[in-house]
């Protein structure tokens, strides 16, 4: 009996295990990309069983998902995500794993249902997260990657386009690599240590621009490190969003402020002071009255340029609602309207005149301003979003080419409440320096699209942040104690810095910010009576660190310093104040500071900056890892990977350099 029943438990056992396939530990994975083979973070991937949803997951950093334990049966996986079409993949499920899935979304409504096949991975160009970098080939020592960029699987169907805009560009590499680099970045002079006792006051602009980031991530990503110009520390800060305070004294954000050890040179402290913009709720985004300013001249031409574009442009074109207008307006050797201002809801209309744009001629980008800023101005929506968008790589070689001309003509646009944002889009000849610029004279945001992910970052997860202003001319002054601060130093911000007596000049322009925009500013804080970093200035032989004299020192003040903010609000001319003091103790429960000092240490360590002391890639990563938090999007783990690549290409540079000598 003892046997004939162990028998059976064994058979029952072995029924058990076929039918559901946990023991065999059955795994369905896969990843997401875009049309353009780049992966996609933070799409919506369902399991179904009918109409029944057995499990849901939300693509990892490197666009990958996977369910676990799967009973065998047929399943369908619908991915969903806003800017693409439903996708639905039909999959058996048996008792062993199924080949991985390779899902390519399509650009389009979610409301638009693509049913496709299963289809094995195709090894195509998709942007993958490498953690070493290729070698760069002999002929082109500043490029790598090189090679065919053959089709992929368009929404699981073999077939599609090569890539625009992320990693899949190889191909686009191999013609550009031997053509010469002439992209231009704006020289920075990095900010020294100050002494308290001889400069107190510290100005300067906020600044919520993220192409520097973007910019970096795409060097790395096509396996070099890239020029220390093009590396504006605190825009790499900025690129990420932290959970600050969204209310102080009435002000439409809130003032928070953190103290910690400085994790480069443990003798100093480093102060955060971060701004949030308060957050729009949910389909609460205004009218939107947009006109595109499109560069197609032949420098466009290339895949990650007008194409990347003209697919980002069409995601936004289906979120559009009835009462948004969008106009498109091109140049090159003259300027045109593609498109007059059409109500959200002709998406037919929009898509036909985004499919009909191509590139070709020089580029007169004065005369498409003054038109796209006309055609703005006469369908202006009071109390909405009047924005003009500029998407160019900056290369503006006919009409008026001076930069001042350009920037004089944004300046008076600006008065009439229609502001100018710019996406900066391509590589080889990007004008960097020109679209900043551009954007900081026109009260917009500058951001870089290296891939069609970004451009929903930008265009339509932080809509809000981008195109909704809610303060603008937004200025931070700090007050430093010299009983308490030796020296202090603003890390980035370096052409944001403003004369103290900008501070309270209404006159004097400044940084805007949108809702829900975070906006994070650090100062390293040497203690008093240390040495200082000078900066590559030789140390004085005559003094000794300056001690402030007692008269000289506010009475029993224990404060380190004091936070000024001046706003006006988007209509306004006036300005308010608002000003927090922070104490001149640490708090062991800074949130916020130890992710935003790795971002800045990351960005000293490209820079090779003077001031980057004891830092270290494996530190970063360290600091990074253990403060990454919350990291719904993915990107906090996608800046880790791309420390771990700079890394290696500093280790790769190093070496090279060595066996030369």
């Amino acid at each position: 009996m003892r046997v004939a029943s162990r028998a059976l438990l064994v058979a029952l056992l072995v029924v058990l295990v076929t039918v559901t396939g946990r023991a065999a530990g059955v795994l369905v994975q896969g990843t997401v990309v875009d049309p353009a083979g780049s992966v996609i973070p933070g799409a919506t991937v369902e399991l179904l069983s009918g109409s029944r949803v057995v499990s849901k997951a939300v693509s990892a950093a490197d666009g990958s998902f996977r369910f676990a334990e799967m009973a065998p049966g047929n399943f369908v996986v619908r991915v969903t995500l806003t800017g693409f079409r439903q996708t639905r993949v039909s999959l058996a499920v048996g008792s062993t794993p199924p080949a991985p899935l390779r899902i390519r979304l399509l650009i389009g409504s979610a409301t638009e249902t693509v049913e496709v096949k299963a289809e094995s991975p195709v090894a195509d160009s998709a942007r993958a997260m490498p953690t070493a970098p290729p070698p760069p080939p002999p002929s082109a020592p500043s490029r790598v990657g090189e090679g065919g960029v053959p089709g992929g699987v368009v929404g699981g169907v073999v077939g599609g386009s090569p890539g625009f805009g992320g990693g899949g560009r190889s191909g686009q590499l191999s013609a550009r690599a031997m053509q010469p680099e002439t992209e231009t970045y704006a020289a920075i002079d990095e900010n020294k240590f100050r002494r308290p006792i001889d400069q107190p006051l510290s100005t300067f602009s906020i600044d919520v621009d993220t192409a520097s980031y973007t910019n970096v991530r795409r060097f790395l990503n096509e396996g070099r490190l890239p020029p220390a110009d093009a590396v504006r520390v605190e825009e790499l800060i900025n690129y990420f969003r932290f959970d600050y305070t969204d209310s102080t004294q009435g002000a439409p954000f809130g003032v928070t402020t953190e103290l910690a050890p400085c994790p480069w040179d443990s003798r100093h402290k480093l102060a955060l002071i971060g701004l949030q913009a308060r957050r729009l709720p949910p389909g609460k985004i205004p009218p939107r009255n947009l006109v595109f300013l499109i560069d197609v001249s032949g420098s466009m031409a290339s895949d990650d340029k007008l194409p990347l574009v003209k697919n980002a442009m069409k995601m936004l074109a289906e979120t559009l609602a009835p009462q948004d207008r969008v106009g498109i307006v091109t140049y090159a050797g003259s300027s045109g309207v593609a498109l007059p201002a059409t109500r959200g809801d002709r998406r037919g209309e929009i898509q036909n005149a985004i499919g009909a744009l191509s590139a070709g001629g020089s580029t007169n980008g004065a005369a498409g301003i003054q038109l796209a800023y006309q055609m703005a101005s006469e369908n202006f929506v009071k109390g909405g979003i009047n924005r003009v968008i500029l998407a160019t790589d900056g290369d503006f070689n006919v009409g008026v080419t001076s930069l001042n001309a350009l920037t004089q003509l944004i300046e008076e646009k600006r008065a009439t409440g229609v502001f100018l944002s710019v996406l900066g889009v391509g590589t080889g000849n990007l004008k960097d320096a020109t679209m900043e610029r551009l954007a900081d004279k026109g009260n917009g945001n500058y951001s870089y699209l290296d891939s069609l992910t970004e451009a929903r970052r930008v265009l339509i997860n932080e809509a809000g942040s981008t195109l909704v202003t809610v303060a603008k001319d937004v200025k931070i002054q700090v007050e430093f104690n010299p009983a308490m601060v030796g020296a202090y130093r603003l890390v980035g911000y370096e052409n944001r810095r403003l004369r103290a007596r900008d501070f309270n000049d209404d006159a004097k322009d400044a940084g805007e910010m949108g809702a829900g925009h975070t906006v994070t500013a650090l100062y390293e804080i040497v203690p008093p009576g240390e040495e200082v970093n000078t900066g590559g200035v030789d140390p004085l032989k005559y003094q000794r660190p300056v001690q402030p004299a007692p008269e000289r020192v506010a009475v029993a003040s224990t404060e380190l310093m004091t936070v000024k903010v001046r706003y006006k609000k988007p209509d306004g001319n006036a300005s308010t104040l608002v000003s927090v003091p922070v104490a001149g103790r640490g708090t062991a429960s800074a949130r916020h500071l130890p992710f935003a000092a790795a971002v800045a240490e990351f960005g000293m360590l490209l820079r090779d900056s003077p001031f980057k002391a004891d830092a270290t890639w494996a530190d970063v990563v360290r600091l990074a890892t253990a403060s990454r938090g919350a990291d719904p999007d993915g990107y906090r783990a996608e800046f880790i990977r791309l420390v771990e690549l700079a890394a290696a290409l500093d280790r790769q540079r190093t070496t090279s350099t060595d066996a030369r000598r």
